[in-house]
């Protein structure tokens, strides 16, 4: 196995020389737990915790632990438990931990293989009377356009109750599909665009092994819903643009997405083989959080009938769960966490964007005058998808209803200028926008008023954490339209939390050198293999591999050179026509190193 070696004066540069490992390799201090912890889906008594532990043998089950303490030791222990995870779920484990006490830090590690993960910190969510709050808000993270600097920078502030990702997690184009910058050792596996459920986990896995998506996942709970690229772009209910009928039926490839995402996100299902993504989160009195699905529950098709009265962006169901949590909620901020952007935008009075709600008018204004009707205050949009940064007054008719913030991406490209001030003097309702920069925004809220902080990263074809605040904007509470203020809004000392630790808690003997070895197999899809079988493993090593496939009796059957790099995960396809039914023996190495695992071809 991969193992960092340690000396006795050195466990801090253990963790901390993980930071010149720029791209998705495995991280060197842990052994099966390659993928990192996540949690999600915060409630004052619930949390989701996951991980992804990497088998010895892709064809057994494992049996995998978890511990969740009030330290960073793990010495208080709240909570423990056990689950048998296997290749159905791509070795996946999600564990919904209950009987948590509100508005607390926990820590937790899993444990599996006689490997500890490293330990990830969590918190749950408050209940009553709650004085502020703060999220950091990111969406559009394409792999192979930069590295995930923006990650890198949130974990670092340690100053927010819960990280909001607003769809883009992934991105399912080909390697060069879109966006790619040529000179980072940045690829998409698999190289081709993903359709299938395994064609999607093995591009979960991929950013699973970034080492910035790892530290924030580590260390705050993440609130998700998808947008279209975790399927494919310009995605709906029963279609996409990026779907071709070569490419098998919809339905199928929506399935697939939406359990592959199940599997690698820390997202809570409402019941079982249930992928439905709508969900409200409560924070006390302060607010409520409605994520929604605008992608492929309810969705019609764009550009089709814009004008048609019927047509939704939501789906009935959605759309009458949304407006009944609207006009029935009593918490300060009503907050609604969108893909797309929900205000108008023209250009000589033309909608420029029909995938946004732009190209639903009529279920958009049917929002708007439930809000009015009803008088639902403090109603605020937070958006992601356009890769840039906006602020904008929703009005109707001269009233103003709320506002909506949109983040900019964390490495998907924007426009290659700022030519955004020449839309607001056609569209005065948009108090900011700026088209070229990456970052992020904070959402800061308390009883008084609720900010947007955005922040945007120097660059992102290097590893770097400088960044600069760079607007913020403000509405207070019961007025409803933006003003902007000097400076960025500041968190209260209760953030002043312990982060998790880098390297796992592991009992061992600091004097000795941990046994070295620079290949791991990271997966094989499928498993059970037809006619063909993808080989995801990583290796620290810049020399070809062989993989070589053997009977049980070790007669040699196939063999076949790999090309590697080792900034990254390697996926090479093997063609198994001329194997017979039965179970194999894979090796993967080259003269130094070797790792084995089972397969089976049916």
């Amino acid at each position: 196995m991969i193992k960092r070696i340690c000396f006795t004066f050195s466990l801090a540069f253990c963790a901390w020389n993980l930071q010149a490992q720029t791209s998705v390799s495995p991280l060197d201090c842990v052994d099966h737990f390659y993928h990192g912890v996540a949690s999600g889906d915060p409630l004052s008594d619930r949390v989701i915790i996951w991980t992804r532990i990497t088998p010895d043998d892709f064809t057994t089950p494992v049996l995998v632990s978890y511990k969740m303490a009030l330290d960073t030791a793990m010495t208080n222990v709240v909570t423990q438990g056990s689950m048998i995870t296997d290749n159905s779920r791509d070795y996946t484990v999600k564990f919904d931990v209950d009987s948590l006490s509100p508005d607390t830090y926990y820590y937790y590690e899993f444990s599996g293989l006689g490997s500890q993960s490293v330990r990830g910190r969590t918190k749950t969510t408050p209940i009553g009377s709650v004085d502020s709050l703060r999220f950091a808000v990111v969406s559009c993270a394409n792999l192979e356009a930069g590295y995930f600097n923006v990650y890198d920078v949130i974990s670092q502030r340690n100053d927010v109750d819960a990280v909001l990702m607003l769809g883009d997690y992934i991105y399912e184009y080909e390697e060069g599909g879109y966006g790619q910058d040529p000179n980072l050792d940045r690829v998409f596996d698999p190289a081709h665009e993903t359709i299938t459920q395994d064609d999607y986990r093995m591009r979960y896995s991929v950013y699973h092994m970034d080492k910035s998506l790892q530290k924030l996942h580590q260390n705050y709970p993440w609130i998700c819903v998808w947008d279209d690229h975790e399927s494919a772009n310009n995605s709906y209910t029963d279609g996409a643009e990026n779907h071709n009928s070569g490419e098998g039926l919809w339905s199928d490839r929506k399935l697939d997405a939406q359990k592959a995402y199940f599997e690698w996100l820390p997202i809570r299902p409402k019941a079982q083989n249930n992928y439905e993504i709508y969900r409200k989160f409560e924070y006390g009195n302060l607010l409520d959080l409605f994520m929604v699905d605008t992608r492929l529950h309810g969705r019609d098709e764009q550009g089709v009938n814009e004008s048609d009265p019927n047509r939704t962006m939501l789906g009935t169901d959605q759309y009458q769960w949304l407006t009944n949590e609207l006009s029935t909620s009593s918490a300060q901020w009503k907050v609604l966490g969108n893909q797309v952007i929900f205000a108008p935008i023209t250009v000589f009075g033309i909608p420029i964007n029909g995938d946004a709600w732009d190209g639903y008018p009529a279920e958009r204004d049917n929002v708007i005058q439930h809000i009015n009707t009803n008088n639902v205050e403090n109603f605020t949009v937070i958006t992601g998808d356009v890769h840039t940064s906006w602020a904008f007054n929703l009005e109707d008719n001269g009233n103003n209803l709320g506002v909506e913030f949109v983040t900019p991406s964390v490495t998907s490209p924007g426009a290659p200028i700022n030519v955004g001030g020449l839309l607001t003097i056609e569209n005065p309702h948009i108090k900011f926008v700026e088209l070229t920069q990456h970052g992020f925004f904070i959402l800061d809220m308390n009883q008084q008023r609720i900010q947007a902080d955005w922040f945007f990263i120097d660059q992102i074809d290097q590893v770097n954490t400088n960044y600069s605040w760079v607007k913020s904007l403000y509405s207070n509470s019961g007025d409803m339209q933006l003003n902007e203020t000097t400076s960025a809004s500041l968190p209260s000392s209760k953030y002043d939390v312990d982060l998790a630790p880098e390297c796992p808690r592991i009992a061992q003997d600091v004097n000795a050198i941990a046994e070295f070895q620079d290949v791991e197999l990271i997966g094989l899809y499928p498993n059970p293999a037809g006619n063909k079988i993808n080989v995801h493993f990583a290796t620290v090593s810049d020399i070809d591999h062989v993989i070589t496939v053997c009977n049980l009796n070790g007669r040699v059957l196939i063999q076949q050179k790999a090309e590697v790099n080792p900034m990254n995960s390697t996926i090479t396809i093997l063609d198994l026509s001329e194997l017979s039914s039965g179970t194999y023996m894979l090796k993967v190495g080259n003269m130094q190193s070797v790792t084995t695992s089972k397969f089976i071809k049916y």
